[in-house]
């Protein structure tokens, strides 16, 4: 793998989320005490700066690491959430250049579950400046985060990415808030806690609408609540009380009708309407109740076909933001190039200036000129003045040739043998 170092540090994002986890196994990965967990990566070794991301569809950790040791990682991670027997084979890895990639993407919400989302920028704001704010970044870290939040910036200034609704959850509830006039005040029921009802949920949330989540469990229930939004019930008490409900979302894998003619046919209140949204694949609410009157069903592949038009105006933004990654990414490399150079600059003006001071001492003695003297000063700043007048552009130059070649190990080398500088 391509990896970025200083001369010692090297970067590792160790992740997981909603693509390979479902909620309530996600929820297992969560730190309850997130200062602790910091700290406990912070004292496990070889880490020496450490950011946390935690949201409801990923947990992911930023390390700078001396020694890249994976399974060492999964342990310590094991011992803060005090499940033992936690398998991280959902997890995914990156190091240096990849992990830079993979951030520079989340910051943009390429990596989002609905692909251009705004909130995910916020909160990988807030994470870094929660490490920075308790010292557990040092340098290396923050000039990667600092660099992968104005890219993302940049992105949803300068793209469409996060205009238009590209979810087939998210666009459900766009539906029933302009069905709806007073939708914040309606009763609203969710059936399920999969990838599908989370973006439901967070699009409900989002909106400030309070809504009911039902699951075959009623822990599980809970648990997407608690990590999600929404009020876990038990579900034997959802499918009884349709009546009271005026919105139903159905995200579900059941292979039968959760929903069935009977139930919503036969509930008390029949003069009330009721928007019923299946967006199971394979469906779960009966194709019939369409034909109640003052029922509106509207299933997954409806749904679709607005989110694939949405989508087919998004691919366009979708690609310019690529583009736009790989420029940060040339960027972000440029700068590591730079700063690796800056050490060695630092060093052949501290060496030429070991010379310059010899030197004017020399002179100094053999014209009997003492510090503190009028003509000590102008001599002095006189060698200042040499000394950065034949230095300042051939290191300028160097600093712009390291930057913009990849041969720039060759360039170093070079110019440490013409200066006899030996890298410490």
């Amino acid at each position: 793998m391509n990896t970025i170092v200083t001369d010692e540090l090297k970067l590792l994002n160790v992740r997981i989320t909603h693509k390979k986890a479902p909620i309530h196994v996600l929820e297992k990965f969560t730190f309850k005490d997130i200062a602790k967990a910091h700290r406990v990566f912070l004292t496990s070794g070889d880490i020496r700066e450490c950011v946390i991301l935690q949201t409801c569809n990923r947990v992911e950790l930023f390390l700078a690491l001396e020694r890249i040791d994976v399974e060492k990682i999964f342990d310590t991670w094991r011992g803060i959430t005090g499940l033992e027997d936690l398998s991280f084979d959902s997890a995914e890895t990156d190091e240096g250049k990849e992990a830079i990639h993979h951030l520079l993407r989340l910051t943009s919400g390429l990596e989002s579950l609905v692909v251009g989302e705004d909130q995910i920028l916020g909160q990988v704001k807030r994470a870094f400046e929660y490490s920075r704010q308790n010292c557990y970044v040092d340098s290396f870290i923050p000039l990667i985060f600092e660099h992968a939040i104005k890219v993302g910036s940049r992105i949803r200034t300068n793209t469409g990415l996060n205009k238009g609704s590209v979810s087939i959850g998210s666009m459900a509830v766009n539906l029933a808030e302009e069905h709806f006039d007073d939708f914040q005040n309606k009763r609203v029921l969710l059936i399920g806690t999969g990838e599908g009802a989370t973006l439901v949920a967070k699009s409900l949330k989002k909106r400030q609408v309070n809504f009911e989540v039902a699951s075959r469990t009623y822990q599980r229930a809970k648990s997407f609540s608690s990590t999600v939004g929404g009020t876990p019930i038990e579900f034997e008490d959802a499918l009884h009380n349709f009546d009271k409900t005026d919105v139903i979302f159905v995200s579900t894998t059941a292979p039968y009708y959760l929903i069935t003619y009977d139930r919503i046919f036969n509930r008390k209140n029949k003069s009330d309407g009721m928007m019923i949204f299946d967006l199971s694949n394979p469906r779960t609410v009966d194709d019939k109740i369409a034909t109640i009157s003052g029922i509106k069903l509207v299933n997954i592949d409806q749904i679709a076909e607005i989110v694939d038009r949405n989508l087919k105006r998004r691919h366009e933004e979708i690609r310019l933001a690529e583009k736009m990654i790989q420029g940060g990414m040339e960027s972000m490399d440029l700068l590591f190039r730079k700063i690796k150079a800056e050490p060695f600059v630092v060093s052949i003006f501290k060496i030429v200036d070991e010379v310059r001071n010899r030197e004017l001492s020399k002179a100094a003695r053999m014209l009997g000129i003492k510090k503190g003297m009028k003509e000590f000063e102008i001599m002095e700043q006189l060698s200042f003045a040499i000394v950065e007048g034949i230095l300042s552009t051939p290191m300028n130059n160097f600093r712009k040739e390291i930057g913009n070649t990849e041969k720039n190990e060759d360039v170093l080398n070079l110019v440490s043998r013409i200066f006899n500088y030996e890298p410490k």
